[in-house]
């Protein structure tokens, strides 16, 4: 599983570093983070990915702030339910290989802490919906140590 936040996923040079980290290390599963988008279509997820084998579902950007995009192998991991808030994408389903029910969410957190308090309060609602398989929250949660992490 790679999880990267692209900030802004526009053309050419992050394509072809996710494509090439994907294709390198084998990944089955990418979770992209801000990628300031309202729309991806098939051939775009495909350039991305560098295969036809790929299924994908995104969550909008609001105008240039945020969006969310996953893409997977559909071999590996069959999706039969997703979730979508404004912050986050849960994908839900079989991990194929190990026969193995998995919750992965991938998060792109608000940078207020009211937001952040809503945004797990829903996620900890959904994972106490959802009690029969692995969890996997991934992502940007917009939380730093000190500033010189910034």
């Amino acid at each position: 599983i790679l999880s990267y936040n692209c900030r802004g996923l526009g053309r050419g040079i992050k394509w072809a570093a996710i494509k090439k980290l994907n294709l390198k290390y084998k990944v089955d599963l990418v979770c992209i983070q801000e990628t300031k988008k309202e729309y991806f279509n098939k051939l775009t997820c495909q350039s991305i990915w560098g295969d036809s084998n790929v299924s994908w579902d995104s969550v909008p950007s609001v105008h240039t702030s945020g969006g969310l995009l996953c893409l997977w192998n559909n071999s590996v991991f069959e999706v039969d339910s997703r979730v979508k808030g404004s912050n986050f994408l849960m994908l839900a389903g079989r991990w194929i290989k190990d026969d193995q029910r998995i919750y992965i969410v991938n998060i792109y957190a608000p940078c207020d802490l009211q937001g952040k308090r809503a945004l797990w309060e829903e996620l900890r609602q959904l994972r106490i919906s959802h009690t029969d398989g692995l969890w996997c929250f991934l992502g940007d949660f917009n939380s730093i140590r000190s500033q010189e992490e910034r």
